[in-house]
């Protein structure tokens, strides 16, 4: 790799301030040097306007102060002299626990390139380096990343390098006192570093679990053979297996938390410090390493199940891509309308890769499974947009929900696993008996060789369907992911060996709310199409009580009963239909006529046909 014509170094200004200080050197500047700081980044589909965070900046050449010019929000000019190296210096405030912007304070650090790093325009492609120092109160401190080391301490603080700005922005760094861990899967090197682990956590236990994740999905892309040396066309031996030379897990545990952001060669993970393993339940040994799991949580079953999604993302929308995404415009929002694709078909496969390696039963698989298909069958707003419509409005729609978000609009994650499901189930169904099945899995491994591994649209997707099956796949297509109709599940599920049991609903979806529940019930959402909204109930309304006819409907024998949860209310109106509901609205109160509806469902899935349900979540023929 050619040497570094941007330079920079990451050190601590002010660790009760939450302040990096950054020096960026450019070695050969233009003469009116533009610099601009991204206002997103890659993976979280919203404008977060970083350069808020970012103060104090200056730029000189040798001893001379030279003006930088503000041309925009993220955007400065500096007049300089090609012949001298220039030099920019700012601070920046860091105190997101996110995992998409930056974080210091005295037990730990964390930042994104895409919060920290001016881009240098004109010069994106060329090698960058990064110096990350230590500070003399952190003397205790490691350093994580996935840039590779130029010349580095024992404990990782030191000079790193990337490629271009792309590489740069996808290597977060962690910094601290954090447990680390590692493991080989397929041939290559992981570690798992944990920041926030409680003396109970079994470090062990999910090394285990993580490593047998990484080898079922390295061997879902690359088959069997992944990380074995076989044999190429001249006789040589080749490894084939992933398409990086080490990967790395970062996982911040606090109080409550949840989520994930991925990259080329490493994740950022936040969960709740409770969900990790605890040192009290069996940890997976060699001899046992086939068995049934070992009875865990469900929110580290959870946990799981977010480091299955984020790894899948390491091929499915670091490498195999949204065409629009083939070159970053880190300026302004980047639409595509395939996300669908890359969020929902990995969010179909977390789970049942989860099952496939054996970290989960067909149970707990139904579970996670029906909780999904309730998710989106009790969203109004899967008749209103559809799905490759939700992933163009990502960055308007999703990440910024409010009140009214499930009556306008459905999640590309829920319901593209769902449309993946389908898709699976009917390849499988309409295969010839006597053929191995044509699966969901074939069609993954074709795009990514299809479009080696780099940038796609939907039409390579409906070329490898065509390829595989001998039939278009646009009707499918046309209504599953463009149309707003509802998806054959049932049918397919049906078809599959799984029966669909149709259960009362909890009171909440049956009145068409979405609420909190303390010493009140407070209104979050109001559900297009439902009773509470035919009453008259608004977001931000406090259910205080309910009144209730007398018997035979007496109006002069009314009862008022204080309600503090949904689940009072038919115990409080008996055989009544139609009661009152007494609510608070910016501090006036309201008596809003509810009629109580008939009983509604909610699904639940079991397997009924044990030989096909092991077939389709075992991958048979995949």
């Amino acid at each position: 790799m050619a040497a570094a014509v941007i330079q920079f170094k990451v050190e601590i200004a002010n660790l009760q301030a939450h302040l990096f200080r950054v020096t960026l050197t450019v070695c050969n500047p233009a003469p009116l040097q533009r610099l601009s700081l991204p206002v997103w980044i890659p993976g979280s589909y919203l404008v977060r306007e970083f350069s808020k965070n970012l103060q104090h900046l200056q730029a000189h050449q040798r001893r001379r102060k030279l003006e930088a010019v503000q041309l925009d929000k993220c955007s400065w000019q500096v007049a300089s002299n090609p012949a001298q190296p220039l030099v920019v210096s700012y601070e920046v405030y860091a105190l997101d626990h996110s995992v998409r912007t930056a974080w210091l304070d005295a037990s730990r650090g964390f930042f994104n390139g895409t919060s920290l790093c001016l881009r240098v325009d004109g010069q994106t492609d060329a090698p960058h380096e990064i110096a990350i120092l230590p500070h003399a109160a952190t003397k205790t401190w490691s350093v994580a990343t996935g840039l590779a080391p130029v010349k580095v301490s024992k404990n990782g603080f030191g000079t790193y390098l990337a490629a271009n700005y792309d590489e740069l922005a996808d290597c977060p760094v962690e910094m601290g006192n954090f447990w680390s861990g590692s493991f080989v899967a397929c041939g290559v090197p992981h570690r798992f570093v944990v920041v926030g682990a409680p003396a109970s956590f079994d470090g062990a236990r999910l090394m285990a679990d993580t490593r047998r994740i990484c080898e079922e999905e390295i061997r879902f892309w690359h088959g069997p053979s992944a990380g074995q040396n076989v044999r190429v066309g001249d006789g040589k031996k080749s490894a084939q297996g992933a398409p990086f030379k080490s990967y790395l897990f970062m996982l911040n545990a606090v109080d409550d938390g949840y989520g994930g952001l991925e990259h080329r060669n490493s994740t950022a993970l936040i969960c709740n410090r409770k969900d990790l393993p605890r040192l009290a339940v069996q940890t997976m040994t060699a001899a046992n390493a086939n068995a049934a799991p070992t009875k865990q949580s469900d929110g580290y079953t959870t946990l799981l199940g977010l480091i299955s999604h984020e790894y899948f993302h390491t091929w499915n929308v670091k490498r195999l891509r949204p065409a629009e995404f083939a070159s970053y415009d880190y300026a302004t929002e980047n639409y595509t309308s395939l996300l669908w694709f890359f969020e929902g078909f990995t969010s179909y496969y977390d789970d049942l890769l989860l099952r496939r390696a054996r970290l989960i039963d067909d149970a707990t698989y139904f579970k996670l499974l029906t909780k999904t298909v309730n998710q989106v069958l009790q969203a109004p707003g899967r008749k209103v947009q559809s799905v490759a419509q939700a992933s163009f409005d990502a960055w308007v729609k999703y990440y910024r929900q409010d009140e009214n978000t499930p009556n306008a609009t459905i999640s590309y994650y829920t319901k593209g696993a769902l449309v993946a499901l389908c898709l699976d189930l009917s390849l499988r169904a309409e295969s010839k008996a006597d053929a191995a099945p044509v699966t969901l899995d074939h069609v993954m491994r074709a795009l990514w060789l299809r479009c080696q591994a780099g940038p796609m649209a939907e039409a390579d997707l409906a070329a490898v369907l065509l390829a595989l099956t001998g039939r278009s796949w646009a009707p499918e297509l046309a209504a599953w992911v463009h149309g707003t109709g509802e998806l054959p599940l049932e049918a397919l599920l049906l078809g599959a060996g799984v029966t669909v049991l149709k259960e009362p609903s909890q009171m909440a979806q049956a009145l068409g709310l979405r609420v909190t529940e303390s010493t009140a019930v407070q209104i979050k959402t109001v559900l297009r199409g439902g009773a509470a909204e035919a009453a008259g109930f608004a977001s931000g309304d406090e259910w205080l009580a309910v009144e209730v006819p007398g018997p035979g409907g007496a109006a002069r024998s009314v009862s008022r009963w204080r309600i503090n949860k949904l689940d009072e209310l038919m115990f409080y109106a008996g055989a009544a239909r139609k009661v009152a509901a007494l609510v608070a609205r910016d501090k006036r109160l309201l008596t809003l006529p509810l009629t109580l509806p008939k009983a509604d469902t909610t699904w639940r899935l079991v397997a009924r046909d044990a030989k096909l349900v092991a077939g389709w979540l075992d991958g048979s023929g995949g």
